[in-house]
């Protein structure tokens, strides 16, 4: 386990040299495209008789579990991060379309995403049943918060529409977690589908995790206040993360909803009232730096992970075809719910379909949430897809957004 990381830290720190000393692209996007590149020469390697750097990279790589260190490791500390740096108020003003998007929206584009891939996907060979449609619409639907928080840095985007893609992407995964396992258990017959069953375990996981979120959030700030002693209140920091997270699964609530409120307590109330400037200097330094060591790892391991995917011809035409999929269910489903908030007296831009549409990245989160299903057929295909998704959405979304907000918007800080 410690040589495995300690090459994961020591190519995540040569990627991230070589992205910032000679490419100069955003950190998450760099470090993935300089390992993909890496991934695809160990693979041409391969193919040209030179076997024995792709068995050595194939048995470093394929220990990996890609769904526990993600879901169960690094995510609770990314969203903690990220939440940390939200403005709570600036947030509260677009509660709305927020909530609407991260909840609505993830369960009608799970069901878009769905319906047009049992439809589509026959027409190249890929006979998915329905139930695995539904699956791949869930894991694909969320925006992922750390790859948006990310990319939203560089982008120089409106703060308006910086606060709306970056809470979304915070809430709605949670949202599709839940979905994705709803869907899951059907799937598998552990879970019959009710209604009021799905009502009440979304009710569960989602209320029960804000529940639980701001009740640690609360103590440890109360805590926090009681003393000043920047070096205890950064551990504290870090125990209300990794045990919250913990507790949060024992209760059978959603964790990456407490750690996100969590960091919004402590980010805004915790930082104006519980802290000295020492405190929240070093504070916010150990957390950016998580933030960007973690963020590094995470990029690193999915451009490695093609090293151990099967691709076919068939999914890679199939990738051809849902990543446009994608994109109109995501258009639809932002769409119509900005047209109906805009009607109700919501400030939007004539752009901001566009953008949220265009800025909605996916990422390690749908990969993880792929890799988590049961080996089958059905499971390789929703892999090899759902990976290709991501790579386009990170690299070409990633990429430009930031051209894309100036083009519209120009230099302005309009409200999107």
């Amino acid at each position: 386990m410690f040589d495995l990381l300690a090459i994961l830290i020591t190519l995540s720190a040569i990627f991230s040299y070589v992205n910032h000393r000679f490419i100069g692209l955003p950190t998450t996007i760099g470090v993935m495209l300089i390992s993909l590149v890496v991934s695809l020469g160990i693979i041409a390697a391969n193919a040209v008789g030179i076997g024995d750097i792709h068995a050595l990279a194939h048995s470093i790589i394929a220990p990996i579990d890609f769904n526990y260190v993600l879901m169960q490791g690094m995510l609770s500390l990314l969203l903690f991060a990220g939440a940390m740096h939200v403005n709570l108020q600036e947030l509260a003003n677009f509660k709305w379309p927020i909530g609407i998007l991260a909840s609505i929206g993830v369960v009608a584009s799970t069901f878009v995403i769905g319906g047009a891939t049992y439809v589509i996907f026959p027409i190249v060979g890929i006979d998915l049943p329905f139930i695995y449609c539904l699956l791949f619409g869930a894991l694909i639907s969320p925006t992922d918060p750390i790859a948006v928080l990310g990319i939203l840095k560089s982008a120089n985007a409106p703060k308006s529409l910086e606060v709306k893609i970056a809470g979304e992407s915070l809430f709605n995964d949670g949202v599709a977690v839940v979905v994705f396992l709803i869907i899951a258990g059907i799937a598998a017959g552990t879970m019959t589908f009710s209604v009021s069953g799905v009502v009440t375990l979304l009710a569960q996981e989602a209320l029960g995790g804000a529940i639980l979120g701001f009740v640690l959030g609360w103590l440890v700030f109360f805590l926090m206040r009681s003393i000043d002693n920047y070096q205890v209140e950064v551990l504290m920091s870090l125990a209300l993360v990794l045990g919250g997270y913990a507790l949060a699964g024992k209760l059978h609530v959603s964790g990456p909803i407490a750690m996100v409120v969590a960091g919004l307590m402590i980010g805004n109330r915790g930082r104006a009232e519980a802290m000295t400037d020492v405190t929240r200097k070093h504070l916010d330094t150990f957390w950016t730096l998580v933030d960007e060591l973690l963020n590094a790892l995470l990029f690193v391991l999915i451009g490695l992970e093609v090293i151990i995917l099967t691709f076919s011809g068939d999914y890679l035409i199939a990738s051809l075809i849902a990543i446009p999929m994608v994109l109109v269910a995501r258009f639809m489903c932002v769409g119509l719910p900005v047209s109906a908030l805009r009607a109700l007296g919501n400030e939007f831009t004539p752009h901001a379909v566009k953008l949220l549409t265009w800025g909605g990245v996916r990422g390690g989160i749908s990969v993880a949430l792929a890799l988590s299903l049961p080996a089958s057929p059905e499971r390789d295909a929703i892999v090899a897809v759902t990976y290709i998704i991501v790579l386009f959405s990170i690299a070409v979304q990633g990429l430009t957004i930031g051209p894309m907000v100036r083009r519209l918007l120009g230099s302005s800080n309009k409200p999107a």
